[in-house]
C-alpha cells in the first residue's frame, strides 16, 4: 500500500498511540485483526525514569512483528535523539514524535502538541532524532495549538523537508481536545505540501467513514484510535471494506468471547497478576458495550481482586451470553 522507510505497509489502517492503552497485549491483538502497523504507547524522553515499572512494560516489544513503532515525548532535542538512539538499541524500528498530546500534564512540559507553539524548537528536536538513528522517523501532531494558529502546514512542509518519513495529523486543535468534532479540511491542505505517507486521525470509527476521509483528504491511512477500545475487529473491517468495497458482517458473539478471553490471558501474562487485573478491567469494560447486561457485568468484573477468579467468571458470563443469543 505505502512504505515507510523499508517497511511495507499492507492495510490502510493504523493503531494511533494512547498511553495506558496501546500495550503490547493490544498492539498484538490488533495486529491479529487487520491493523497494518502499530504505534506504542508513548515513552518519556528522560531516560533516567525509564527504571520504572511502567517503562519497563512501555519499552517491550518481545515478539512483536515489524515494523515495531515507538513513540516518544519531550522538549529537550538532546534527550530526544537520546531517547531514539536508546529505543533502536531495544529493538525499535520507526522512531514517532508525540507532538499531538493534549494531556495538560504532557503540555505543561512543553511537550506534545504544545511544542506546536514553537516552530523553532520542533524543528531542532526533528533534526536531531533523524540525525540521531539510522531508522525512518514519523511525526504525529493537531492541526494546531488553537483555532487562531492552525499551523499543521507549515509544520508538514517543514517535517518532510528535515527527513520525516511519514505524518500523523489529527483534524483537531490542542485547545479542543477531544470535544467537538475533527475536521478534515486542513488534512487535505497536508497531503497537497507533502509526498511523504499521511496518515488520518480523529472520529474515525467505521468503515464508511473511513473510506470517506480517505477520499476527502487523499491520506494513504487512517489512524484508529478511541473507536477501538473494546472492538479491535474495526481494523479487520475497514481494511476489507477498503479493499473490496463490502462490509463485513459483525463479529459473532462467540468470536468477541474468544477475542476477549484470550485479550484478558494476555493481560495477566504480561502484567502478572496484581498489574494485570487492575489492567485488564478498562479492557474488559469496552467489550461490555456489546452485550445487554455488559454494564451489570463490569460493575461486578471490577471488584475481583484475582486472575483466575477474573478469567473463570468471564468465562461464565460470555458462555450465559451466547447460549441465551443462539
Amino acid at each position: 500500500m505505502f512504505r515507510i522507510g523499508p517497511y511495507s505497509i499492507n492495510s490502510k489502517v493504523i493503531l494511533a498511540p494512547m498511553a495506558g492503552i496501546t500495550d503490547r497485549p493490544y498492539r498484538q491483538l490488533c495486529r491479529r485483526l487487520g491493523a497494518g502497523m502499530t504505534v506504542s504507547e508513548m515513552v518519556i524522553s528522560d531516560t533516567a525514569f525509564w527504571k520504572t515499572r511502567k517503562s519497563a512494560y512501555r519499552l517491550d516489544h518481545t515478539g512483536e512483528i515489524a515494523p515495531r513503532s515507538v513513540q516518544i515525548a519531550g522538549a529537550d532535542p538532546v534527550m530526544m535523539a537520546e531517547a531514539a538512539r536508546m529505543n533502536a538499541a531495544r529493538g525499535a524500528q520507526i522512531i514517532d514524535i508525540n507532538m499531538g498530546c493534549p494531556a495538560k500534564k504532557v503540555c505543561n512540559r512543553a511537550a506534545g502538541s504544545a511544542l506546536m507553539r514553537e516552530p523553532e524548537l520542533v524543528k531542532n528536536i526533528l533534526e536531531a532524532v533523524v540525525k540521531a538513528v539510522d531508522l525512518p522517523v514519523t511525526l504525529k501532531m493537531r492541526t494546531g495549538w488553537c483555532h487562531d494558529s492552525r499551523n499543521a502546514v507549515e509544520l508538514a512542509r517543514m517535517a518532510q523537508a528535515v527527513g520525516i518519513q511519514a505524518l500523523a495529523v489529527h483534524g483537531r486543535t490542542r485547545t479542543d481536545g477531544y470535544r467537538g468534532e475533527a475536521e478534515y479540511d486542513t488534512l487535505a491542505r497536508i497531503r497537497d505540501v507533502i509526498e511523504i505517507p499521511l496518515f488520518a486521525n480523529g472520529d474515525i470509527n467505521s468503515p464508511e467513514k473511513a473510506k470517506g476521509v480517505l477520499e476527502k483528504t487523499g491520506a494513504n491511512a487512517v489512524m484508529i484510535g478511541r473507536a477501538a477500545q473494546g472492538r479491535p475487529w474495526l481494523f479487520r473491517e475497514i481494511s476489507h471494506y477498503l479493499q473490496t468495497g463490502q462490509l463485513l458482517p459483525s463479529a459473532s458473539l462467540n468470536e468477541i468471547s474468544k477475542i476477549m478471553q484470550q485479550h484478558l490471558q494476555e493481560l495477566h501474562l504480561f502484567y502478572g497478576e496484581l498489574l494485570g487485573v487492575r489492567i485488564s478491567r478498562k479492557h474488559i469494560g469496552w467489550y461490555m458495550q456489546h452485550f445487554e447486561q455488559g454494564q451489570a457485568f463490569r460493575k461486578h468484573f471490577n471488584t475481583i481482586e484475582s486472575a483466575e477468579l477474573q478469567s473463570s467468571t468471564l468465562a461464565e458470563f460470555l458462555a450465559a451470553q451466547c447460549r441465551t443469543a443462539a
